[in-house]
């Protein structure tokens, strides 16, 4: 296996090359080209095939990394991918879209002395040309099971757990109540980072497989969460976090001022095609306005890339703490600054400036104090710097907060923490409730995508023994 490789020392990293960013900027395709094979194998070579891989221990779903690089490195591509498939079931989206400086990469040995592997790259490309060569095939389970499992929830973790269990030949049915498979890969995360069309084509195949979608449905709604209960023989809920995080500010009741997923999922539904009141009215349209962005995660990032592209006057993001400090992924933070982004650093809100509609936002200069609990510098004001900004569209990327899932689902005896996201057993995934299971960011908040491809196959294996265990004990009798 370590034929070709340890090439670090030869070889300098590279990532696929970027579109220019005056080009970038005037559509919604995504932004890196795609590795040449040679390219890829080069890139793969530089593993080091160290004794304790920490990229792959810093990986959510444990991804064999050195083992799937010294596979392509090599020329064998096919086994590759059948190594990476093995443990993710959603690979050419992680490969787009995980923060791989945060994880992977960011834990690469070499990285101290030498750049580190150009791991997410390399990914997206073992995927890509997998579905190009047609080695990605629908879930033919060796046999049929009469048990059935409801899926709450379409986004990555129900997806992945759907994924598990139609694998073991599990009735599996997903009810989402939005109009598309993808939760937040298709409303979400915008196309520059994820083209609409990956995600489609994985819903299909699952489909393909035997899973059974349930688009337009709401629990809670179309059929009771008892009912479905009833129905089948164990239930996970995946449904994310969707509850925007506000701020309350002199000024916040002004037109004009909107929260981050209302604007991504109305750019990202009229990328697809949808028509959107709100954007042709030109309510969640940027074109031509002067944008602030307040927030510093990867929504926040998503935000302010959007605005560059629908053709904003000028974008500014607000940030209160500085560059090194915030959450969002650095890599994004540098494309955005190509594509003509500000960042106000150590800057935070104090008002909306406006009569009926935001014209402007009072901001203040902030110094980072003594750290917290956390260990995380405290923000401080610095008084008498109050600044204004102007401002035609101001948009609110704070983070994210659980709804009230007992209430949504009629459902009171569902147990949920003091933030609101439903308690689960750490270890099996089951809550309070027999043979309901809870994954993803309605469990542990708002996180990444990969993390809830975890949770969901863990849930999916906690499923199966459990309804193992119930058919063994229903034969037994």
């Amino acid at each position: 296996m370590s034929k070709n490789m340890l090439k670090f020392v030869s070889l300098d990293k590279k990532m696929p090359e970027k579109r220019e960013a005056a080009l970038r900027r005037e559509d919604f395709q995504e932004i890196y080209d795609e590795f040449s094979s040679q390219k890829a194998k080069e890139q793969a070579s530089r593993c080091s095939q160290c004794g304790i891989p920490f990229c792959q221990v810093h990986c959510p779903v444990q991804n064999n990394i050195p083992d799937w690089l010294s596979l392509t490195a090599n020329g064998r591509l096919e086994e590759a991918y059948e190594m990476s498939q093995a443990t993710n079931n959603l690979p050419e989206i992680c490969g787009r879209i995980c923060p791989q400086d945060r994880l992977c990469e960011g834990s690469c040995v070499i990285e101290k002395s030498f750049d580190s592997v150009t791991i997410g790259a390399v990914e997206k490309y073992i995927t890509d040309t997998a579905w190009e060569k047609g080695w990605v095939k629908p879930n033919a389970p060796r046999q049929e099971l009469d048990q059935s499992v409801a899926v709450i929830g379409a986004g990555p973790g129900g997806l992945a757990a759907a994924d598990e269990l139609r694998k073991k030949g599990y009735q599996v049915h997903v009810y989402d109540r939005y109009d598309r498979v993808g939760g937040l890969l298709v409303y979400g995360i915008p196309s520059f980072k994820l083209e609409k069309d990956v995600v489609e084509r994985r819903a299909k195949l699952l489909a393909d497989g035997g899973v059974t979608f349930h688009m337009n449905f709401e629990v809670g709604k179309d059929a009771s969460f008892a009912e479905l209960r009833e129905k089948h023989d164990a239930v996970i809920i995946a449904m994310g976090v969707y509850k925007a995080r506000d701020i309350t500010l002199p000024g916040s009741g002004l037109g004009g001022i909107v929260p981050a997923l209302q604007y991504l999922t109305s750019s990202n539904r009229v990328g697809l095609g949808d028509t959107v009141a709100e954007f042709d009215s030109g309510e969640l349209n940027a074109e031509g306005k002067n944008v602030v962005v307040i927030g510093g995660g990867d929504t926040a990032m998503d935000c302010v890339r959007t605005a560059i592209r629908q053709g904003a006057k000028s974008v500014k993001c607000l940030y209160r703490r500085d560059r090194k400090n915030m959450p969002g992924s650095l890599r994004e933070t540098t494309n955005a600054e190509e594509e003509g982004v500000e960042f106000v650093w150590l800057s935070a809100p104090k008002a909306f400036l406006g009569d009926e509609k935001v014209n402007g936002v009072k901001a203040i200069e902030m110094h980072l104090g003594i750290a917290d609990s956390t260990g995380r510098q405290v923000p401080v004001e610095i008084k008498g710097s109050e600044h204004n900004i102007p401002c035609d569209l101001a948009i609110k990327a704070l983070g994210f907060d659980p709804e009230d899932v007992p209430a949504l689902f009629d459902e009171p005896a569902l147990e949920v923490s003091r933030w609101g996201t439903i308690q689960a057993d750490p270890v099996t995934a089951m809550t309070n409730l027999e043979g309901v299971y809870a994954v993803g960011d309605i469990v542990r908040g708002a996180s990444l995508v990969v993390w809830a491809i975890r949770d969901g196959r863990d849930a999916a294996a906690s499923v199966d023994t459990y309804l193992a265990t119930a058919s063994q004990k229903s034969l037994a009798s």
